[in-house]
């Protein structure tokens, strides 16, 4: 998340990462693509920069009834609901009134098959049904209308919600040798977004909820959140 006044600064820090690594102008950075230095220095700059994430970790064995999800699109509209909720209560806290309306431009990397116009009919649905389903986004911040889709290539900041989504992905997820690397997740908590201090909930959303229960030594790094 950035504001709309320091989009630019995004566009100037890949650049500048870019340059950092002597990667080829223009070419997308692909977190999973760098070496596990180039990553440092990319989550290290993303780090001081003025933006703010979100990430939402769902554990798929976790999940009571998985039948419940197997229809096309329907586990990653549900974290997409997440990921919604959080993000309105955050622009609804640092609201400014000399800063447009308070809505948010929302942009998602385009993913091949994934249907966008799916997901606005599943947003119309939850704002129908809000009090039925306890969805909690803040309407006044989300508008299907303001929902885009680019490639990587055409929109900076998408380049830098690949490198947080990796970051915490790695720290999550064990390797086929059984190790996480939780390096990134580390360097990346000053971004994280908080309500009153606390990141869990907020900042890092782990779903199902049962799983927060079984957190095992993977998730040490979490003492510093």
């Amino acid at each position: 998340m950035t504001r709309k006044i320091n989009d630019l600064d995004t566009v100037k820090l890949v650049d500048e990462v870019r340059r950092l690594l002597k990667k080829p102008e223009k070419k997308p950075l692909h977190f999973r693509d760098l070496k596990h230095e180039q990553k440092v220095v990319f989550a290290d700059r993303i780090a001081k920069a003025r933006v703010r994430a979100i990430s939402v970790l769902v554990h798929k064995p976790s999940i009571k009834e998985p039948e419940t999800f197997r229809e096309r699109y329907r586990l990653y509209f549900y974290a997409v609901r997440f990921l919604f909720e959080r993000l309105s209560w955050f622009c609804r806290e640092h609201r400014k009134d000399d800063e447009g309306d308070g809505g948010v431009e929302i942009i998602f990397s385009n993913r091949s098959g994934m249907s966008y116009q799916e997901l606005g009919v599943y947003l119309e649905t939850l704002r129908q049904r809000t009090n039925v389903l306890d969805v909690r986004i803040d309407w006044t911040v989300i508008r299907a209308d303001r929902i885009s889709a680019y490639s990587m290539g055409k929109r900076m900041g998408l380049q830098i919600a690949d490198a947080v989504a990796s970051g915490f992905f790695k720290a999550a997820e064990r390797s086929h040798f059984g190790f996480t690397e939780d390096r990134y997740a580390r360097i990346l908590r000053p971004t994280v977004y908080r309500h009153k201090g606390q990141a869990v909930g907020y900042g890092l959303k782990f779903w199902p909820r049962d799983f927060n229960a079984s957190i095992d030594n993977r998730f040490e790094w979490l003492a510093g959140y």
